[in-house]
């Protein structure tokens, strides 16, 4: 028998975040007739006056310049939009309180009527999310494509009975706050739990887990924190569900074997891992190999990942701002048949960029650092390559464009995060995008 659906009418549920995630559960928390509140960290003028008028529209209470225990004690649920860490102090308040505290992925799929398939990983996750996704549209499947990927699952879900799959990118971030099976405030036996509250574990048809390797050590204390957030992704599996993993990963191969799910290992030893990867989730659902393999030879990639933009006297720029990792920027650089002027950096995430000299020192002629990361950059790269401090992107990118030759290849693929000087790597990307697109032509006598 099936949870029943978490029951919202007449309870006060506190959203910590008011970005468009906590909009888009304010939206769904509204429809299933709960009374929605926000407690915001940023200043109330950091949100334009079209957000205050729809607050004010929708009678929705709200507090700004940070959370208060009165506002928080007040809760029936606390949800988390995605990036707000689980051990912050209103959580603690809430758990002190009994109040249930769940992250954005699992409150949302409480009210998700059809099959979730979640992929998560260091790196490849948006491309092997958007695959899986175009391949579902070529099978004739309605699908929706979310989460981490820069959609909210919330919103999608406010008309999930005209889908038939999510497909659903999942960070480290979205999964640290997953209840454990033996929460208090699961349904046990068909009974009542505390409170009354019935709550449903995230639990994917089919979860893939693409690979792992450093990344988000500014968020988790190490390795093995990050690691226990990602498997979280497997923890209300069972039988009937599937797991798809990177048959080339030890760490991976090794974990398997505690799965109750079955496993489908991908094999990327001849082939894109990331095709790889979405042929193995394509199969197992039954959908034909030709109807994947056409995507796959249509498919122009992601925004902000490996992207052409321009050529501009004899120079490719490419944008590649999704690159927040020493491993994504090494897969870019590994693609490159062209000498490049590499800019990157940006705030660190404490991940190892040594992994990077000897591509660098092979394929790199230049390097234009920027951002918080710049010293480091400095110290991991300057016996084997030049590099040049730049305060600023459209700096970088100008120097890189008076050096350039004909053939050579400018590409931004920070290998860090953007939070230093943007508010996403998308945005990161845009401007840089915006900038190449704006560079003139040098005056040739």
């Amino acid at each position: 028998m099936s949870n029943p659906k978490l029951n919202l009418t007449h309870k006060s549920v506190t959203i910590l975040g008011a970005q468009r995630s906590g909009m888009a559960l304010a939206k769904l928390i509204t429809k299933e007739g709960g009374k929605v509140r926000i407690s915001e960290q940023a200043s109330r003028e950091n949100f334009d006056a079209e957000f205050h008028h729809w607050l004010s529209k929708n009678h929705i209470e709200a507090e700004f310049n940070g959370h208060t225990q009165l506002f928080i004690d007040q809760s029936d649920l606390l949800v988390l939009s995605p990036g707000v860490r689980i051990d912050v102090l209103p959580v603690e308040w809430a758990k002190a309180k009994g109040i249930p505290v769940l992250g954005e992925i699992e409150f949302t799929f409480q009210f998700c009527s059809k099959p979730v398939i979640a992929i998560t990983g260091s790196n490849g996750k948006t491309t092997v999310t958007t695959l899986i996704h175009k391949v579902l549209e070529e099978a004739g499947y309605r699908s929706s494509l979310c989460g981490n990927i820069g959609s909210p699952f919330a919103e999608h879900v406010l008309d999930a009975h005209k889908k038939d799959f999510f497909v659903l990118e999942v960070s480290s971030f979205q999964m640290e706050s997953l209840l454990a099976p033996d929460s208090p405030f699961r349904l046990n036996n068909g009974r009542a739990s505390r409170d009354g509250i019935f709550i449903k574990g995230f639990k994917p048809s089919i979860a893939v887990f693409l690979n792992f390797s450093q990344n988000h050590l500014d968020r988790h204390k190490d390795l093995n924190e990050y690691f226990e957030a990602k498997r979280k992704i497997f923890l209300n599996q069972d039988k009937n569900d599937v797991a798809v993993l990177n048959g080339r990963d030890e760490t991976l191969q090794k974990f398997s074997t505690q799965l109750p799910s079955q496993v489908i290992f991908f094999n990327t030893k001849h082939m894109n891992p990331n095709y790889s990867a979405a042929s193995a989730v394509a199969e197992s659902l039954g959908i034909s190999s030709s109807v994947y393999r056409r995507v796959f030879e249509n498919f122009k990639g992601v925004e902000h990942r490996r992207e052409w933009i321009r050529n501009l006297d004899g120079i490719d720029f490419v944008n590649d701002s999704k690159a927040t990792t020493p491993e994504a920027t090494l897969w870019a650089l590994n693609q490159a048949q062209q000498p490049i002027l590499l800019i990157c950096g940006g705030r660190d995430k404490k991940t190892d960029f040594g992994i990077l000299r000897s591509i660098i020192q092979q394929k790199v002629k230049k390097i234009f650092a920027i951002g918080e990361a710049t010293e480091k950059i400095h110290k991991t790269f300057s016996d084997i390559v030049e590099v040049e401090g730049c305060h600023r992107l459209e700096i970088a990118l100008e120097r890189a464009k008076e050096q350039g030759m004909k053939g050579d290849c400018v590409l931004l693929s920070p290998m860090c995060a953007s939070f230093d000087m943007f508010r996403n790597f998308e945005e990161r990307g845009q401007i840089f995008k915006n900038l190449v697109k704006n560079l003139k032509e040098r005056l040739h006598a």
